[in-house]
């Protein structure tokens, strides 16, 4: 690079030749020289500013972008590498019902441990705790505090109240560790169907969620894994039905002064359970412990509807004139032999009340002949009927989503002979469930296609054989009607909801052997509306007995069948099922307006 002298000779020479000063040349020249560099380094750094310009554009323009993709994508869970050891997966999905209101969900909440070590007064920290939480023992937590113990467990889960109450203890030893507890917000409501959940594998910072009974542990894996992206578990249960159903039987069950009680209400073309309850309940918040010593039907840990297996009495009349009438044998009018006793060896069978030499086949049902209904068996014969009865579902566990069910299997006859064919006709010898029933009624009422009874909510309901043809159908629902309308149900009859079913009372058997005298258990089954059916519902009770009256009453029709009116009446407009409006007749009067 060539430089300009600061004083060049040239002009030195001539600036003395006019008499000016040399040395203002030099500064001028020095003034030109510092403007050249300060342009060349103004350039420079322009050019720098405008690089980095450049690369901080690309580095937002390339974060804004990778954060539009993550927002954009479905968050998973982490995975733990082989070598990292496995991680507890804490985040378990909800369950709601089929409206989408919440049954189950989570809770974020600590736990309590403590480092005896870290502590300055052991004695005075086992004493607050006390205080604290009652229920712990304080010479035990000062042994532990005490001891060589570096790490205790104080307390899995804490209120937000107990929680505080610990931070004023003002102890470095005692520390939380986050949690994350199930909740069941309506307590009691649907506690059978949910089961409960407990901790599994437990860490200082984290504790896994595991069901142990009913939905929450049959879909166990699928509510723990984090593939599903937190999409909740949609059940069929609708919590008003299920509510309102609960209500009426508790109120029932207390004033029919009954041991127990349970409840099936079901869609009787999907099989979808919309309502099931059980009492007694629990609350799966606090699950109790089953004890041991304790009956295990009278634990209220137990699900009298899938789990209870009982003589369902008269209920089951109704399969054995579907299969007689499906099989041409009958028709509603035929007259059947009513005379009684019927003798079977040194086996007698009686009717609750002498109904008269003949019945038609429609009043055998309508008045609850035990006779009749055996003579209709009679006539199908012992393989036809067992075969039937396997059809619909009545000799195997049922296939709904509780672990519950499993062991529910139906009790048997140890030999099917001609003398089980007749009581099992009349729901004698053969002990189901009261949702077996309901299937069962499901299948026979709605067209005569078998149904499965599902927990879940479902678009495509899973549909099997044809049972019996929809002209068989059409005309057992009419003599069910016929059983409301003017037989042992008359109590059940709902205003504008043509409700149509069969009480069932059988006397419980005796642990010692042979039956109660004063004990049964009362049921009905019912269809609605009989014309059109939408809805099964089965309710049964364990020991009631209504007593207003100058002696007291257990038979269905007076136990069972008003408790299922009731529940009837508050629950179709629920699932949103008009009464049907009757037109007035005509009068013959003509009202004339001026």
């Amino acid at each position: 690079m060539t430089r300009t002298p600061l004083r060049p000779l040239a002009r030195i020479l001539e600036a003395r030749s006019k008499g000016e000063n040399p040395d203002a040349i030099e500064r001028e020249n020095i003034r030109l020289r510092h403007e050249q560099m300060r342009d060349k380094a103004r350039s420079r750094a322009e050019g720098r500013l405008l690089v980095m310009g450049f690369f901080f554009v690309a580095a937002f323009t390339a974060i804004g972008l990778r954060m539009s993709t993550l927002s954009a994508s479905v968050p998973a869970e982490p995975r733990a590498s082989d070598t990292a050891g496995a991680q507890i997966v804490n985040q378990r999905a909800d369950i709601v019902d089929r409206n989408g209101h919440i049954l189950a969900t989570n809770l974020a909440t600590y736990a309590l441990y403590a480092q005896p070590q870290q502590m300055i007064d052991p004695v005075r920290v086992a004493h607050a705790l006390k205080r604290i939480f009652p229920d712990l023992d304080e010479a035990r937590m000062q042994r532990q505090f005490t001891g060589k113990r570096t790490f205790v467990w104080i307390k899995r889960q804490l209120s937000p109240e107990q929680m505080q109450a610990v931070h004023d203890i003002g102890s470095p030893g005692l520390l939380f560790g986050p949690r994350e507890m199930r909740l069941y917000p309506n307590g009691r409501l649907a506690s059978h169907i949910l089961g409960g959940a407990r901790f599994g594998r437990e860490g200082v910072d984290a504790a896994e969620v595991v069901g142990v009974a009913g939905i929450e542990k049959v879909y166990d894996k699928w509510l723990r894994d984090p593939a599903n992206g937190g999409k909740p578990l949609q059940l069929s249960l609708d919590l008003s039905v299920e509510a309102a159903t609960r209500e009426v039987l508790q109120a029932g069950m207390d004033m029919l002064h009954a041991k127990g009680a349970a409840a099936v209400l079901m869609n009787a073309h999907t099989g979808e359970i919309v309502s099931m309850v059980s009492l007694p309940d629990f609350d799966p918040n606090h699950r109790p412990a089953p004890k041991p010593t304790q009956h295990p039907g009278d634990s209220p840990l137990f699900n009298r509807a899938v789990q209870g297996v009982y003589e369902l009495g008269s209920t089951f009349k109704l399969f054995a004139v579907a299969q007689a009438l499906d099989l041409g044998l009958i028709t509603p009018d035929t007259m059947l032999d009513t005379k009684g006793p019927l003798v079977w060896g040194k086996f007698r069978i009686h009717d609750f009340h002498n109904y008269g030499a003949k019945l038609s086949a429609t009043d055998v049902i309508v008045e609850s002949s035990n006779i009749g209904a055996a003579r209709m068996a009679m006539m199908i014969g012992a393989d036809k009927q067992r075969e039937f009865l396997d059809q619909l579902g009545l000799l195997e566990p049922t296939p709904v989503q509780l672990v519950e069910a499993e062991g529910a299997r139906p009790l048997l006859p140890k030999k099917w002979s001609e003398l089980s064919t007749m009581t099992i006709a009349y729901g004698h010898g053969l002990s189901v469930s009261p949702l077996h029933l309901a299937a069962a009624y499901a299948s026979v009422l709605n067209g005569g296609i078998r149904v499965y009874p599902t927990l879940l909510k479902t678009d495509h309901p899973k549909l099997g054989p044809r049972v019996v043809s929809e002209q068989t159908s059409a005309k057992v629902r009419a003599i069910l009607r016929q059983v409301v309308t003017r037989g042992t149900a008359s109590l059940g009859d709902v205003k504008g909801y043509d409700v149509g079913g069969k009480t069932g009372t059988a006397d419980k058997p005796d642990p010692q052997g042979g039956y109660y005298n004063d004990k049964v258990i009362s049921t009905f089954a019912s269809v609605f509306p009989a014309n059109d059916p939408k809805y099964v519902l089965v309710v049964t009770l364990d020991e009631p007995v209504e007593t207003t009256g100058k002696h007291p009453k257990r038979t269905a029709g007076w136990t069972a069948v008003p408790v299922a009116a009731e529940i009837i009446r508050r629950t179709a407009p629920l699932l949103g099922l008009r009464p049907a409006i009757e037109s007035p007749a005509a009068s013959g009067v003509t009202l004339a307006r001026n």
